[in-house]
């Protein structure tokens, strides 16, 4: 096994370097740290109010022709059914692919599935720029078919390779050419990550925030900016800022090495959640990166399931209607077809697969301050879909068919907190990313507990601080989409 303590020393070493050497471009006046944190504590705007900005989603929303309705699979239209690997996909071979998925364990097959093949990396990406002496992002009003209420916050650019490279035949995306040049600017982050490991096949993203200095923008009706605080604000309205967004801003760097003491001193000002503000900036959690890494490790070498992808057709507890696929037996969610009219789109119509959830999922962490610090509790979990095998999640990621008779002690326990509404810090329906999934949502939920109200931890859950759940998502694959939805939705 890789030493895994020298690996974590190691990559939080290059972090550090290579953020400071960001930083030093961007001149010697305020660190991008201080920026960020004066951003995230402004909620009033610098350019726009929050006012504003409701009222702008709502006329664009109010406004847009959108016609999107759910019709029989053809099978051999445009998207199809290959008899010779049993996927379904389309004439262009582009966007995805829908295929079947087997796990075996001891020659028996323990659960299978439909799963979304989409080999291609796309862009989620947003621009930031100092308006009016305060950070601010520009942020795009943008539907997607399978979005529940037309128009959703999302980044500046949204968009599958396939999109950019106009496999489809519609226009160029706006603002795409800053992120095909991004190293001509200034990058706060860079990453690729996950995305819905339960539906997707190794499926990631390009995360990327990219800084403008002096350059000139020109904003399009689509757009506006907004501070990092309105956008948080804007995340407690149920189903308002999708989930790209959310999962880019979650992987903003947090790192005092590049501030300067006054600064500290300032940002320590603007946090009303001072335990937050030590996890984020006096805390470090060595020993328990050498422990997560070793379990994750351990997923990985030890899993006990093999798998496989199959024919669609080949699943035997799935059945292949005209109207949806779905599975004989309850489950997470069944495949339709979708006839979209969209105005304003690449394209104006088109038909699609697209993945509709059987109800709401529950995702949870819990969080509690010892010793003064803010620490949550997430575990290593492994997913089918999963790039390499296992990340780290949230400690409730439950689907409205999983059986509640199953649970653990620890998820029992956050279900009792919810039910009994104790220790609530956030508890909202954010939507899934509407370009493949239809009307999902899901209720995540932040719930504060006493440090003694678990005893003894099952070796695949830790408590972490914020700064070692930072410095995690700043490499490929560590934390899953949905703890990092909400980790998010944090406020200071």
């Amino acid at each position: 096994m890789e030493n895994v303590f020298f690996k974590g020393r190691i990559e939080k070493y290059v972090f550090f370097v290579c953020f400071h050497i960001k930083i030093k471009n961007m001149g010697e006046a305020m660190s991008i740290t201080f920026e960020i944190i004066k951003s995230w504590r402004n909620t009033n705007g610098s350019v726009n109010s929050l006012l504003d900005i409701e009222k702008w989603v709502k006329s664009r929303s109010e406004g847009l022709k959108v016609n999107i309705k759910k019709i029989d699979f053809s099978y051999n239209g445009f998207w199809y059914y290959d008899h010779e690997d049993g996927y379904i996909r389309n004439k262009n071979n582009s966007f995805f692919q829908l295929a079947g998925y087997q796990e075996i364990e001891d020659d028996t097959i323990v659960n299978e599935q439909p799963i979304i093949i989409q080999d291609e990396i796309g862009y989620l990406g947003i621009i930031c720029k100092k308006v009016n002496g305060t950070l601010n992002f520009l942020m795009q009003a943008k539907i997607e078919p399978g979005n529940v209420n037309k128009i959703q916050i999302s980044p500046t650019i949204q968009a599958t390779k396939s999109n950019f490279t106009r496999k489809h035949g519609g226009n160029t995306p706006p603002y795409l050419d800053y992120f095909i040049n991004a190293s001509n600017y200034e990058i706060i982050v860079d990453q690729i990550q996950s995305e819905q490991s339960s539906r997707f096949y190794k499926k990631r993203n390009r995360n990327i925030i990219i800084y403008l200095e002096n350059e000139d923008l020109e904003i399009l009706d689509s757009h506006m900016w907004m501070t990092l605080g309105q956008i948080k604000e804007l995340m407690k309205i149920d189903n308002l800022v999708n989930m790209d967004t959310r999962t880019v801003l979650s992987c903003i760097p947090f790192n005092k090495s590049n501030c300067k003491q006054m600064e500290l001193e300032e940002i320590e000002k603007y946090f009303r959640d001072k335990a937050l503000y030590k996890s984020i900036f006096e805390s470090e959690s060595e020993d328990v990166l050498h422990k997560l890494f070793s379990r994750i490790n351990d997923c990985k070498m030890y899993r006990k399931e093999s798998s496989r992808l199959v024919p669609l057709k080949s699943m035997k507890s799935w059945q292949i209607g005209e109207k949806e696929i779905s599975c004989k037996v309850p489950y997470d969610f069944k495949i339709i077809y979708c006839y979209i009219e969209i105005e304003g789109r690449e394209v104006k119509y088109w038909e699609q697969p697209l993945v509709e959830a059987n109800g709401i999922a529950i995702l949870g962490i819990f969080t509690s301050v010892e010793q003064g610090v803010r620490k949550f509790l997430v575990r290593v979990k492994p997913e089918i879909g999963c790039f390499d095998s296992a990340e780290v999640g949230p400690i409730v990621q439950l689907e409205p068919t999983n059986p509640r008779n199953c649970l653990n002690k620890i998820e029992q326990l956050f279900l009792k907190k919810l039910e009994d509404k104790k220790g609530i810090l956030k508890d909202v329906i954010l939507s899934e990313e509407g370009g493949r999934f239809y009307h999902e949502q899901n209720r995540n939920v932040i719930i504060e507990i006493e440090p003694d109200e678990i005893r003894k931890l099952p070796s695949d859950y830790f408590w972490i601080d914020f700064s070692t759940l930072n410095q995690l998502v700043q490499f490929n694959n560590y934390l899953n989409i949905q703890l990092r939805n909400l980790l998010s939705l944090l406020d200071i």
